[in-house]
């Protein structure tokens, strides 16, 4: 018994060797490794942000009031916004927005003065360029924010002026005061960053795995693997352990880039967060190994690979919420692991996780590693035959 397992573990131990020398000794493959989860770590961490900065505005005031005048300097005296001219008339505010070189166009009406001074609501019209929905709604929630802001400071003003009646209490002005659990900068660089590492590595293991079989195919090695003393069980871990190993090196070279280049705070256990990986990993292997196993050349593995990643990527939440799809479209997404490992992976980041809140993420990618390897092992022999 014991012999026969020492032999299964030496086999298995080859077939390894022989895996990670197949994709070291292959420019392309090396390439897959180190090349792009490096280029696309800095590409999405700087360039996929929800933060606005430097929105380009402009100012037709037709009021040129006092108060008009400080309302616009909180906009002019804002890092968000930058100010590229002052209109005159309606007219111009079109040709403005059709040639983008505004996003936005603040429009103060001539009785804005007399409408606070009246008490009546006094209205400023926001001109926004709706071709980038999400840069207009994020761009008027700061508009907002810093009207009321200039609403509350007024009402401070004016409550501090007047006298209290008699035997009345000093009305105080009332504000609310937000205050954000795990990211209180709002910084969407950390939102994104903290699950870069589980979205990435996804890509560089599904690709490897995925040409693991179809690379022996297409150069006629298989067959002979196939008749060589190896049992499907070692075959389907020898082919899947190179990438998980890899894939793991990635990941936490990704996880730690995160912490140490951007600053996102690791305010979880490192555990926790080797366990959601690892776990992770073995479901993506099971997919790609599954892709690989089902073609027959390279070129059929990637087209396969390409078209699991990109809905996967899309339905993982990495972006988009889940809750704001369709509900038979976030019934779906309960059969994709990067939903999981996503939202595992800003859990331990961000909200300090260790591995019993995080369990919940765990438990659905093993079930959805068993049958994509279950179904890979049997189709070594299935298709061979």
């Amino acid at each position: 018994m014991i012999e026969s397992i020492a032999l299964s573990l030496w086999r298995i131990w080859t077939l390894v060797i022989k895996e990670l020398l197949a994709i070291l000794k292959d420019p392309k493959s090396r390439f897959v490794v180190v090349g792009p989860p490096i280029l696309q770590f800095f590409v999405f961490g700087y360039a996929a942000t929800f933060d606005l900065d430097q929105v380009h505005y402009a100012v037709l005031n037709l009021d040129r009031g006092p108060e008009s005048r400080q309302l616009l300097a909180r906009f002019s005296g804002s890092p968000t916004f930058r100010l590229v001219g002052e209109l005159s008339a309606d007219q111009e505010i079109r040709g403005l927005i059709d040639r983008q070189e505004a996003r936005l166009v603040i429009r103060i009406p001539p009785t804005f003065a007399r409408d606070l001074a009246h008490g009546d609501p006094a209205r400023v019209g926001v001109i926004l360029d709706g071709r980038n929905s999400n840069v207009a709604g994020i761009a008027l929630g700061y508009i907002n924010a810093i009207v009321n802001d200039f609403n509350a400071s007024r009402a401070a003003a004016a409550t501090a002026g007047e006298p209290p009646a008699s035997g009345a209490p000093t009305a105080a002005a009332m504000r609310a005061v937000p205050r954000a659990w795990f990211n209180a900068n709002f910084s969407s660089r950390w939102f994104i960053v903290s699950a870069l590492g589980g979205e990435i590595t996804a890509i560089v293991v599904v690709i490897l795995s995925s040409l693991s079989v179809s690379r022996e195919r297409e150069s006629g090695s298989f067959d002979q693997l196939l008749v060589a003393p190896f049992r499907p069980g070692e075959i389907l871990i020898g082919k899947a352990l190179p990438p998980m190993v890899l894939g793991m090196a990635d990941g936490l070279l990704l996880s730690a880039a995160a912490v140490l280049w951007y600053g996102v705070p690791l305010r979880g256990s490192l555990w926790a967060l080797l366990a959601a990986l690892a776990i992770f990993i073995l479901c993506i292997v099971g997919v790609g190994l599954f892709i690989s196993s089902l073609s027959n050349t390279m070129q059929q593995s990637l087209l396969g690979s390409f078209i699991f990643i990109m809905p996967a990527v899309i339905l993982s939440g990495f972006t988009t919420p889940i809750e704001n799809m369709p509900h038979w479209l976030q019934v779906a997404t309960y059969a994709n692991p990067l939903r999981y490992v996503v939202a595992a992976c800003r859990q331990i980041f961000l909200e300090g996780a260790d591995l019993g809140l995080i369990k919940d993420q765990l438990w659905p990618m093993l079930l959805i590693a068993a049958p994509t390897l279950g179904a890979a092992a049997w189709l070594f022999r299935h298709r061979a035959g």
